[in-house]
């Protein structure tokens, strides 16, 4: 594991370490047995209990009170396949030039790290204004059943949600949510040398173009307009046969201005084919700006934004914030890092923004 110069917060050294150990084992979602061995061990070696679901982990603060609002601390252990253009060995945490590179270190084993000496800080602590819950979870970068979903029934009533994710430890106040929409042309197969059938490309070229040319009425003040894109087209059998079926794909990316059901409704009035939705659980989310929370960043010069990314939050069926240290854009890249200076500022930043905090 790299050295960490002791100039830094005893907190940002330890951060490091522990990310270090992270990012030197393979976590690929689905695959975080070990990574979440490792975390458990690391709680445990601090006389801690943590629980366990699947590779799922969670602590709840020691002066738990049922009549005080609860604030859970999140983020995720998994990571995405590395990109086949690394030069720097993606399983080897390593320092160069103030910058720990390796695989996840900025999505999001720095800012689960980071959480993870806040929750520390005050897990301990008489008389804070609310409860903590600490948890770090798998599956994030498929959305997986048996992530952050599969335990928030373990967790009770949540206020508040912290999501850590590479945002320069500005706000995103809000979050575009996703559905994938498999549509449908249906016409009538004929002989393409003579006037027979009806070409269900045709039919779904049309439909594809009204989509296009399609305006929601209402839109995200952080967020912007609904972003819907066909991304995939399917059609025919051979040569000199009318197609009666044209499939295709929308990828659309939602706003807190209407619900993930919502917009499907919307869309399968508008569309003269079969709109059949994969899922609407991941729904975009918005925290009001008169949140606490959101005052308190601002305090700290935190800026707002909106979030075009996907995180746990489209999972989490209460209010939430994502914020974290990092830098989005590094996040799924070769020679993916994190820089110490923004650890240090990470743990600093998470402590201050709860130290009093009253929901």
């Amino acid at each position: 594991m790299p050295e960490v110069a002791h100039t830094y917060d005893p907190r940002t050294q330890e951060a490091v370490a522990l990310l270090s150990g992270m990012i030197e084992i393979q976590s690929f979602s689905r695959e975080e047995n070990q990574v979440a061995d490792f975390v458990e061990t690391y709680f445990t070696q601090k006389g801690l209990k943590p629980h366990r679901a699947g590779h799922n982990l969670w602590l709840k603060s020691k002066y738990w009170d049922d009549a005080k609002p609860t604030i859970l601390l999140n983020s995720h252990m998994d990571t995405v396949k590395p990109a086949a253009s690394y030069t720097l060995d993606p399983f080897k945490a390593q320092i160069i030039d103030g910058k720990l590179y390796g695989l996840g270190s900025n999505d999001a084993g720095g800012p689960l790290v980071c959480l993870i000496q806040a929750f520390l800080h005050y897990q301990s602590k008489e008389n804070l204004p609310f409860n903590l819950i600490l948890a770090a979870t798998a599956e994030e970068e498929i959305s997986g059943a048996n992530g952050v979903a599969s335990i928030l029934p373990e967790l009770g009533t949540i206020d508040l949600g912290i999501v850590g994710e590479p945002t320069l430890m500005d706000m995103a106040v809000a979050e575009k949510g996703l559905i994938v929409i498999d549509c449908e042309a249906k016409g009538v197969s004929g002989h393409a040398a003579r006037n027979e059938g009806e070409n269900a490309i045709y039919k779904a070229l049309a439909e594809i173009e009204k989509l296009r040319n399609y305006e929601f009425e209402k839109e995200s003040a952080f967020l912007g307009p609904i972003k819907k894109t066909v991304t995939l087209i399917e059609a025919g059998t051979q040569h000199n046969v009318v197609p009666d079926s044209c499939k295709f794909v929308i990828d659309v990316r939602t706003t807190d201005a209407y619900s993930n059901a919502e917009t499907v409704r919307i869309l399968d009035e508008l569309l003269d084919v079969e709109v059949r939705p994969r899922s609407i659980r991941l729904n975009s989310s918005g925290l009001p700006l008169d949140h606490p929370i959101i005052k308190k960043g601002e305090s700290m010069g935190m800026k707002k934004y909106g979030s075009p990314t996907l995180s746990d939050q489209a999972l989490m069926p209460f209010q939430t914030i994502k914020i974290g240290p990092g830098d989005s854009a590094r996040s799924h890249t070769a020679d993916e890092y994190i820089g110490v200076d923004e650890i240090e500022a990470g743990v600093k930043g998470y402590i201050e923004l709860l130290k009093n905090l009253k929901l």
